[in-house]
């Protein structure tokens, strides 16, 4: 039986080996994920009360506070007159706000590491601990949790200079210890003393981080001969160094704003008695929007404010950055 072919026949066939080879050449073409619309709108729907919260109170609140910064803003007729750069000027003419933000700037050159050492300190206490850690834990965690007009409180009396138990306990080994809340270069390091009670938030990052240290790296080491010292500095801190990075970075914010600690401990009477050394500068800034209702003015401390975070955080990032290590970094 003799099957002839022709031209004809053989046409179909020859589109599909020239398609075959094309397919090959090109390589498969990327499936496209469909548009889901009810997906979509369903998703802008969940987080339409983030959006609206956002424009309301922090964008919203944002622009106006630039707007008024340019002018006198009188808070019982809710008008605001505008004064130019006026605001601006006054920033430099006012001694106060050099020596509050000086004294913002010390206080986080001395916070900052303090926070950091302390926070990863417990954090490795806590990874060597096995059985009960969850205790431990929430226990470490519960001073975060604490009303901060409470721990004021406790601290008040913690470092009263005559009767505080801190200055009782240095009694013991025979310290004179400082008067910690009235001589001007102990107000720094008490409000210090007084922040580390709430690192726990740093020590959680601290312990995650931590928990993902491959142990296999300790276990070379040590087949190696090196010790506990060499192990942290060698594996320890560049596994974490990203979660230190953002510490850091969040930290230095933070320190920034530093204001209940400082106002619950020296200026809540609303006197004139507090010692200059503990002004910060969100707590003249206060003073100057609702004690003395200068909102212009206060406007335009907070957008110095806020530049001053933004350009230090932007070097952070600039320089910090290259001694991060990164899974995938030789």
């Amino acid at each position: 039986m003799s099957v002839t072919t022709t031209p004809e026949a053989l046409a179909p066939a020859q589109q599909e080996v020239t398609q075959t080879r094309r397919w090959f050449r090109r390589g498969p073409r990327p499936v496209r994920d469909r548009y889901n619309k009810r997906e979509a709108i369903a998703g802008y729907l969940f987080i339409t009360p983030w959006i609206i919260g956002f424009l309301v109170f922090t964008a919203g609140a944002m622009i106006y506070s630039l707007y008024i910064s340019f002018s006198n803003y009188n808070l019982a007729t809710n008008t605001a007159r505008p004064v130019g750069i006026d605001n601006y000027a006054r920033l430099f003419e006012d001694p106060r706000v050099m020596v509050s933000l000086g004294n913002t700037l010390f206080y986080v050159v001395m916070a900052v590491p303090f926070e950091i050492v302390f926070a990863l300190f417990l954090a490795m206490l806590l990874n060597r601990v096995g059985r009960g850690a969850g205790v431990f834990r929430t226990l470490y965690y519960l001073p975060k949790m604490t009303p901060a007009v409470a721990t004021a409180a406790v601290f008040f009396m913690l470092l009263n200079g005559n009767t505080g138990v801190i200055n009782e306990f240095l009694r013991l080994f025979g310290i004179a210890g400082p008067q910690w809340l009235v001589d001007p270069a102990w107000v720094k390091p008490s409000i210090v003393i007084m922040t580390l009670w709430t690192v726990a938030g740093t020590m959680v990052i601290f312990l995650a981080a931590l928990k993902n240290v491959p142990v296999e790296l300790y276990e070379v080491a040590s087949l190696d001969g090196a010790g506990a010292v060499r192990k942290f500095f060698s594996i320890t801190l560049p596994m974490i160094s990203g979660a230190m990075f953002f510490n850091v970075i969040v930290l230095s914010i933070a320190a920034f704003q530093i204001f209940d600690q400082a106002y619950l401990l020296f200026w809540r009477d609303q006197s004139n008695s507090s010692p200059e050394a503990s002004l910060f500068y969100a707590i003249y800034l206060f003073q100057q929007a609702f004690r003395q209702f200068n909102f212009g003015f206060a406007a335009a401390m907070a957008w110095l404010l806020f530049v001053i975070i933004m350009l230090i955080t932007v070097i952070q990032v600039k320089f910090g950055n290259r001694f991060v290590y990164y899974e995938g970094d030789r």
